[in-house]
């Protein structure tokens, strides 16, 4: 029974999110299809150490929900005559359509994707939703992540399905002609996606390499769907970031800066192909902010250390990006590479400007940053409380511990 039990976890962490979004294009209502979904788990968990684990569980799982929200709706039917088509237009799908291969451009979550990122939608409601419904995020690790309440956060998803489900926006990869506006959104949740996975905003793991996968899979379905420049650049982005994983964590899954970074364990083949995408979408000259991030990360990938890499050209990088995107997060990672170039007295001004004007004040990484200027600076009564700030606000276990090292450092 243990091991069963341990096989179903195992597949809900693997395949629940495909299963949800196959179930959502069957019963055309997110609500429906999550409670389909818990309950085709449940009844994996009471029939599979019985009849055994089936030969394809994704398809299984579809097929239980399915049938179950069916039953749910007939049962509801008889109070409610309005659900009387819905459940004739359900019942009428054909079986076939839950075992169609997933791995064609019109992928059930490349559609939920699109669904999620409708211009009828906000764009705080479109981040929320896809976060939540295609990575299975918990509203509360997006709040952190988004710097929000988590009662702000759900009502956004509320308001979300409530949109989708009113106005009947259509579950599916739009056409062509549609395609280009609505890049935008796509671009700016896969890579939200990415992030929560490269670099988890809560927990004891630092990294979700499942997140971090589903971010490259999706983008790579998407350049596969349209090769536009920046979806090109945003998988070159990707795939220079993941390269470094392996020597992110030392051995006891401790954070690695980048400086202190064993360059050999960093995949060169993935680099090699990123940097290959970065150029190409660079030639085009119609590229935006992920390609010039991507060249950013290129030069830092092809630097054999931190004090050969060519700060000058990565905050001249900086500057062209943020031309393109005003954003305090750009400016804050322009100041570290101005401090690289110029010296940490310099960094320090920077930041310590852009915590003043109040965008940054909650965000730990901008104390996490000070505090290391001022370390580097001598001036270590600021840097504790600097450290002390920045671990007053990470949620991150991997995070706080490096911080709590640092302090430790200082005596």
């Amino acid at each position: 029974m243990a091991d069963i039990h341990a096989v179903v976890e195992g597949i809900y962490r693997a395949e629940s999110r495909r299963v949800l979004a196959t179930l959502i294009r069957l019963l055309g209502d997110f609500d429906v299809a999550e409670e389909a979904v818990h309950e085709a788990f449940i009844a994996a968990v009471e029939q599979w150490p019985i009849d055994g684990v089936p030969e394809n569980p994704r398809a299984w799982l579809v097929s239980t929900g399915k049938f179950k929200a069916i039953d749910r709706l007939r049962r509801r039917a008889r109070w409610d005559v309005s659900l009387e088509d819905v459940v004739e237009q359900v019942e009428a799908i054909a079986d076939e359509s839950i075992t169609e291969a997933t791995d064609s451009v019109e992928d059930d979550r490349l559609k939920l994707i699109f669904t999620c990122c409708h211009p009828a939608l906000a764009a705080d409601a479109q981040v929320a939703l896809t976060l939540r419904e295609v990575c299975g995020l918990t509203t509360e690790e997006i709040a952190r992540a988004h710097l929000a309440s988590a009662a702000t956060v759900a009502q956004r998803i509320v308001r979300a399905k409530a949109k989708i489900r009113d106005a009947k926006i259509p579950y599916e990869v739009p056409g062509r002609s549609q395609l280009a506006q609505r890049l935008d959104s796509v671009l700016r949740v896969i890579y939200l996606v990415f992030n929560e996975g490269y670099l988890a905003s809560s927990g004891d793991q630092l990294t979700r390499h499942d997140l971090s996968g589903e971010a490259i899979r999706l983008g790579r379905l998407l350049v596969e769907l349209l090769p536009e420049p920046e979806a090109v650049g945003l998988l070159a982005l990707m795939l220079l970031h993941e390269a470094r994983r392996a020597a992110r964590t030392d051995a006891a899954g401790e954070l690695v800066l980048l400086s202190d970074q064993d360059r050999t364990r960093w995949n060169r083949e993935q680099i090699a192909d990123a940097i290959r995408l970065v150029e190409g979408a660079l030639s085009t000259r119609r590229f935006g902010p992920y390609t010039v991030q991507a060249a950013i990360a290129a030069v830092h990938a092809e630097s054999p250390s931190t004090e050969a890499t060519d700060w000058a050209e990565i905050v001249g990088l900086y500057d062209l990006l943020l031309r393109m995107d005003s954003n305090p997060v750009i400016e804050l990672n322009r100041a570290v590479a101005v401090s690289m170039r110029d010296g940490p007295a310099a960094g320090l001004a920077l930041v310590e400007g852009l915590i003043a004007r109040g965008e940054l004040a909650q965000y730990h990484l901008a104390h996490s940053a000070r505090a290391d200027f001022c370390r580097k600076l001598g001036r270590a009564g600021e840097a504790r409380e600097a450290y002390r700030r920045a671990l007053a606000l990470t949620q991150q276990a991997s995070e706080r511990r490096f911080l709590e090292g640092r302090l430790a450092q200082l005596g």
